[in-house]
């Protein structure tokens, strides 16, 4: 299993959200670039970034982004309302390496029916948000009808296997992962390519998913709140077998 270490950008700084709320941000004092430029000198392979103007429709974070992943030799997973194939097509076409999508390949079908055409299922990555085993949408404000396991089926019935699943219980409180609901999720399908996301709060959690078959975890306040070292995600993803 491997870590992949998140970083959320809001006006082109660095923060993180408690539970999704915008009204409970927290702003770190160090840029994405300086951010990546660090993780890369570690040996950090994939870094998970989530653009919060993006997941309101608001994309001037992206040319930003963009400069750094020409200066960089780092993959980056990107996501943030991302609601059309074109602006996939851009992303990738940028540099992007992994485009997360949620709410528009829940709520659209025909979305991801037409994704599936471009023949790059490797570089998407389905983000399902989940509270309760019930999938939540639209910075989780909305709940969806369609019932977990089923979109799951529906995605993989696509050729979309890699997700990304967050629990929301468990999200920013630093308190444990959803090792229940992924343990639920892997036991469904032996294809699916799970990444893990929300409660990771020490390297016990990360060695607790590790028992898993999960393929990465991704971990964002616990490196900011000095839970998780950079040195130990170094260490840890050196004994890794999963390369990106």
């Amino acid at each position: 299993m491997y870590i992949i270490p998140a970083i959320d950008i809001l006006d082109k700084k660095v923060v993180r959200l408690r539970e999704g709320n915008y009204e409970e941000v927290t702003t770190y004092d160090v840029s994405l670039e300086e951010m990546i430029e660090k993780y890369q000198a570690n040996g950090t392979e994939i870094i998970h970034v989530i653009d919060l103007n993006g997941a309101k429709g608001d994309f001037t974070n992206q040319k930003y982004l963009f400069d750094i992943v020409k200066k960089v030799d780092m993959k980056i997973q990107y996501g943030g309302g991302i609601r059309s194939i074109d602006m996939v097509k851009k992303l990738t076409d940028e540099g992007i390496y992994r485009v997360i999508v949620g709410t528009q390949a829940l709520t659209k079908p025909t979305f991801l029916d037409e994704l599936s055409t471009l023949k790059c299922s490797d570089q998407i990555v389905i983000a399902i948000d989940v509270l309760d085993e019930v999938i939540k949408y639209s910075g989780w404000m909305e709940s969806s009808p369609v019932k977990l396991i089923d979109y799951i089926d529906r995605c993989l019935g696509l050729g979309f296997f890699r997700f990304l699943c967050t629990d929301i219980n468990k999200d920013g409180k630093l308190n444990g992962a959803g090792v229940e609901l992924y343990k639920k999720l892997l036991g469904h399908s032996p294809i699916i390519k799970l990444i893990a996301s929300g409660g990771i709060s020490s390297m016990k959690d990360i060695q607790e998913l590790s028992q898993l078959r999960i393929e990465a975890a991704v971990v964002g306040k616990a490196i900011y709140e000095n839970h998780i070292s950079i040195e130990e995600i170094k260490e840890w993803n050196l004994r890794s077998l999963i390369k990106f």
